[in-house]
């Protein structure tokens, strides 16, 4: 019977002999850089060397002015960690859709019940209590930063994110002035503080207008920053309405950005796609439908609005159906842990091949 196999097989192979490597660079080395550059200097004339030192020197001169200013520009962009919970402001012109958008968002306030909300007076704070505590504040229009009423320490020393609320469908050139005063105050006092502007109420606006407007609010922004010398300033832009997903996306990617843990939470959603072959995946809070993470696969708004409605339809059932057994409680039974998974799966198609599924996870 004749075999593949050499007669040899479980003996060890020989020990290959080491080749050199085509694409290896071979440096001199530092005995035959000395004599080289002792053979160059012997053979340099005066003033040549003396050129040389004096390049040398005005190089070293530079490279230590460099590293100063460096090293000033660091401490001046190195800040001290925000303490407690992320924080957020709200700010914006009267009935620019501050208060609706934070009831919306983090109160489950129904959008069409935001019509009935009285005016703001005064500054009201709020908590989001879910995965982990998110401060809100809401700064009244007549409340201005002049303003000898307004106390800048407690509200913006621990602040991680203002929001300005801009309407697009009221007169905006008035509330772009008063948001460009925010981003120079916030920028000379506050730099740590991410700001944010959402272009709202974008839903009574046709698709050609609304990306019309988007660009104009954006280039103005940034013209009059440049013209005051702010021009490095960040400043993050969102279309959003409360009438449509596009607020909480919004709202997302804005939580996101005050999360230390939030590149440890995108490594484990890359690494779960993956492994089990997931399209996309979304790490949610279920009580605001916020998503505090997602893969670094690109993100669209369909799949957020399915997910979201997903969410939607699972919380429903679960108030519904769902309860904790009393007779565990009572007895002090524990569940096994593979009855204690809460999780459900939903197909998108006939076939089936494309289906979200949705698990419940803990802290």
């Amino acid at each position: 019977m004749r075999t593949l196999f050499s007669e040899n097989i479980l003996s060890p192979s020989p020990t290959p002999v080491p080749q050199r490597n085509p694409f290896e660079l071979h440096f001199a080395t530092a005995s035959s850089l000395s004599h080289t550059s002792s053979s160059a200097s012997t053979q340099s004339s005066p003033r040549q060397h003396d050129l040389l030192t004096q390049y040398l020197q005005q190089q070293q001169q530079h490279d230590e002015s460099t590293r100063t200013s460096y090293e000033s520009s660091s401490d001046r962009g190195h800040h001290v960690r925000r303490k407690g919970n992320p924080k957020i402001l709200f700010m914006g012109l009267k009935k620019s859709g501050k208060s609706s958008v934070q009831k919306v968002v983090f109160q489950k306030l129904s959008p069409a019940d935001t019509l009935f909300l009285e005016p703001t007076t005064k500054v009201e704070q709020t908590s989001l209590r879910t995965f982990t505590t998110i401060d809100t504040a809401e700064i009244p229009s007549h409340l201005t930063l002049d303003s000898s009423e307004l106390d800048h320490q407690p509200l913006f020393s621990n602040a991680g994110a203002v929001i300005w609320v801009l309407d697009v469908q009221d007169e905006y050139l008035a509330s772009i002035a008063a948001l460009i005063e925010t981003a120079v105050f916030l920028s000379e006092h506050y730099p740590r503080i991410n700001f944010e502007i959402f272009i709202h109420k974008i839903d009574g606006l046709s698709e050609e207008y609304k990306y019309d407007t988007f660009r104009e609010v954006r280039q103005r922004v940034q013209d009059e920053l440049s013209d005051l010398g702010h021009g490095d300033r960040s400043v993050s832009y969102y279309q959003t309405s409360i009438f449509d997903h596009s607020i909480f996306e919004a709202m997302s990617k804005v939580v996101q950005k005050l999360l230390p843990q939030l590149p440890a939470m995108e490594t484990l959603l890359n690494k779960l796609c993956s492994t089990c072959r997931i399209q996309k995946a979304y790490l949610f809070d279920v009580g605001s439908k916020i998503y505090v993470a997602t893969d670094a696969s690109p993100t669209f708004l369909r799949d957020y609005e399915v997910c979201s409605d997903y969410i939607d339809v699972i919380v429903d059932i679960k108030q519904i159906y769902g309860w904790h057994s009393r007779e565990d409680n009572e007895e002090g039974g524990s569940v096994a842990s593979g009855d204690s998974i809460n999780e459900s799966t939903v197909t998108l198609d006939p076939s089936g091949e494309t289906y979200v599924y949705a698990r419940e996870v803990d802290e």
